[in-house]
């Protein structure tokens, strides 16, 4: 069974070790030996130096002893958002938070130290079951780049969950929204501003004119758009030259984000024109959404685990993306498991003692009950 002491004390240890996207090294090199003591195989890929990073994917495995056993995984992710550096960890009435000027972490160690226990109790147990394994990535913050540089062809998995959403736990997300990322570079004009301002053209005003035309915030039920970051000018005496405005838009329905992406295209093209000023546009696709069909192996596994367990397994949309997305893109059908963790990316985030509990007691029933499909 769960061993309640010892997965509160992970996910302490693991919380406590400083890891923003990028520069998971001591996390990764941490849960790497401790996997190793637990007796299971580990290694490492190359991620690191495909995404400019100091860290790689992690990788651990605990052999089948059932032939024909489906070979499933858990996964996690290591970065967390900044700032972590100095946290103090407080436990009020059963729920950790953050006691320092920093988030917690539970994003996504609330992941990590559930799935590790879950495998953990699994092996001491030696009850029956499939080849297990655990993916945790780098870099899931800023983009899903750790798992995108996962090379998963060889280890033949038949599906898995990625432990990595919010409450309440028993629940999985099954379907989300394609994302794309686009930049505006707007081109004005150089001048003086207290001489010869109508020598100039503001790039910011075009591009105020540009977004006060655009639809944003929630366009639809399920898509959104957003303006995250602007950068530009070099004064307050110069008439702007240039701004550098990124955005972002989401949805479940691809024709609806084509639209909203076209949208936004076109206003700025429009602005520019009319100012006299010149935009350059990068429109990426960041990555696709997924709907994992509810009769599906993945999920009905997940159901009956959910259900034994005494908790109502609701299917879920969810706009955010995860590391669920690439591995579904990869043809591993995946979900995301809700793991009880809270107001994320803030520092309000917490999770309960008793949340992390049942998350571990679910990751390691959907083992049991991967092991019996």
């Amino acid at each position: 069974m769960i061993q309640e002491d010892r997965l509160i004390d992970l996910f302490k240890t693991l919380c406590l070790i400083n890891a923003p996207a990028l520069e998971e090294a001591d996390a990764v090199a941490w849960t790497k030996q401790y996997l190793i003591d637990l007796g299971l195989e580990v290694w490492e890929d190359q991620a690191g130096a495909k995404i400019g990073g100091n860290a790689n994917n992690l990788f651990a495995k605990l052999p089948g002893n059932k032939p024909g056993a489906p070979r499933v995984f858990l996964s996690a992710h290591f970065d967390t958002v900044e700032p972590t550096a100095g946290l103090i960890i407080e436990e009020r009435d059963g729920v950790f938070y953050s006691a320092s000027d920093t988030i917690l972490g539970a994003d996504d160690k609330a992941g990590m130290a559930p799935a590790i226990e879950a495998v953990r109790v699994l092996k001491e147990s030696g009850e029956p079951h499939g080849d297990v394994y655990l993916l945790f990535s780098c870099a899931e913050e800023i983009g899903l780049k750790g798992a995108a540089a996962m090379e998963l062809a060889d280890l033949n998995l038949d599906f898995g969950y990625v432990l990595d959403t919010g409450p309440p736990v028993g629940t999985f997300v099954t379907r989300t929204a394609t994302h794309d990322k686009i930049e505006f570079l707007v081109h004005g004009k150089p001048a003086h501003a207290g001489k010869d301002p109508e020598k100039g053209i503001n790039a910011i005003q075009v591009a105020a004119t540009a977004i006060s035309r655009i639809k944003s915030g929630r366009i639809g039920p399920e898509t959104t758009a957003n303006f995250g970051i602007i950068e530009g000018g070099t004064g307050t005496n110069v008439v702007c030259p240039s701004v550098r405005i990124r955005a972002e838009a989401r949805s479940t329905q691809v024709p609806e984000l084509d639209q909203q992406i076209e949208h936004m295209i076109r206003e700025f093209n429009r602005a520019a024109e009319e100012w006299g000023a010149t935009v350059e546009i990068k429109h990426v696709r960041h990555y696709d959404a997924y709907e994992v069909p509810s009769e599906s192996r993945v999920v009905q596994v997940a159901q009956r685990a959910s259900s034994k367990l005494g908790f109502t397994p609701t299917l879920r949309t969810t706009l955010g993306g995860s590391d669920a997305n690439i591995f579904n893109a990869m043809g591993i059908p995946a979900i995301v498991v809700a793991t009880g963790m809270d107001k994320i990316h803030t520092h309000d985030e917490y999770i309960s003692r008793k949340d992390l509990v049942d998350g571990a007691r679910l990751a390691l029933e959907l083992l049991r009950e991967a092991a019996q499909s």
